[in-house]
Formats: C-alpha cells, structure tokens, sequence
C-alpha cells in the first residue's frame, strides 16, 4: 500500500511540473485553460488543451473571450488577446528579412526551427495571382473554400507557411506569437494552387 501512494505522489509530482510549465489561457468568464498556444489568426486564438490522461485537443476562442495569455517561453509580459500582435512581441528576438515570392510553390526563409519554438512573422506588399486579382498577405476578401489550394479553408493568396515537409499553416496578415509543432527548416509561400500567372512578391520579417 505504501509503494501505491508513493507510485501515485510522484506522478502527482510529474503532471504538476509539466502544469506548471504549460502555456496558459485565462478566460473572461473565470476559466483556466492548460497546454500550448497554437497562435492567433483572424481573431482567434488557437490552443492545444492538456487534458492530463485524457491526453490533448484542439480548442479555439474568440480573441474578445480570452482576458490574457501566460507564455512559459519567458516573455516579460503576459499579452493581452485584445492587443495587437505587434504589441507583444518580446524583445532580443533574431529577425530575417524574407521574400516571399508568389510564382513559386516555396520561397526558403533560411531559418531552423525546433518544436514548440515560437516565432512572429510580419509582411508588406500585395502580390498578383491571376487577371484583375490582387491582394495582401491577408488574402482575398471573402475567398471561397478551394480544395486544390494549400490549406482550402483559408483566403486565396494569403501569406502561408511550412516547416520541412509537413503540412502548411496559415500566417496571413496578423503578426502575434506562433507556435511551431515540428523542427525543421521554415519556408513561406502564398495560398494559391495555380502560380503560372502569379506575380510580385512579400516583404516579410520574421522574429525567432
């Protein structure tokens, strides 16, 4: 019996250091949500939920519903959802100057990351992706589901990107904290599945 309590102690012990170094989100209506920030998109905010044994889900909130956001990557201040992105970036980050040009599938940012590293990413300019279309990193207004395109249920021609060859994540035009899920090296490109007709390119800076 005192093997069993002392078997359960050190788990308890476990799961509390693993808690306690999670990312945090805290909820205007009181609740505390444990795990990783996936990022902030679109005006909302992306989290991986540590379930304890009941293991880890994807949940999602809407940026006005969350108060603030608890980093354990030592950022000085606890941002704000409600901030812009900008805002809380930390300081001492490296930073690469990147061209991301929309007639090629993906342009090498010529950085590495590792998982669970956190980046930020700003871009400028607007790139032409076919007769009369163009648009920022955001993407096009309104863009329909395109199940040929990168990631379908995002804008045309936003601002997308990759780690090695795994699956593309969305960047568009927002410049908060981003949660890398694998190690490898980072490429950029533009949610577009036809480049023939593609033009220009965009500026982007990203924080590492």
């Amino acid at each position: 019996m005192r093997r069993i309590h002392l078997v359960a102690l050190v788990v308890t012990l476990l799961l509390g250091s693993a808690w306690l170094k999670a990312d945090a989100l805290i909820l205007r209506d009181g609740r505390r949500v444990q795990g990783d920030l996936v990022g902030i998109r679109n005006g909302v905010v992306e989290f991986d939920e540590n379930r304890g044994f009941l293991g880890h889900r994807t949940v999602r909130f809407d940026r006005d519903d969350v108060r603030r956001i608890e980093l354990d990557d030592s950022t000085s201040s606890s941002p704000s959802a409600g901030d812009s992105r900008t805002s809380v970036r930390p300081s001492g980050l490296r930073e690469r100057e990147v061209v991301a040009s929309a007639d090629v599938p993906w342009s090498d940012a010529g950085i590495d990351v590792r998982a669970g590293q956190t980046i930020y990413v700003t871009a400028t300019g607007r790139v032409s992706w076919g007769p009369g279309r163009r648009d920022g990193p955001a993407g096009e207004r309104n863009s329909p589901r395109n199940a040929t395109r990168p990631i379908p249920s995002r804008p045309a021609a936003a601002l997308i990107g990759k780690i090695g060859n795994q699956d593309p994540f969305f960047i568009g035009d927002e410049e908060g904290p981003i949660r890398m899920r694998e190690s490898g090296r980072l490429y950029l490109g533009i949610n577009d599945d036809y480049l023939d007709d593609n033009s220009s390119n965009f500026r982007v800076t990203v924080y590492y």
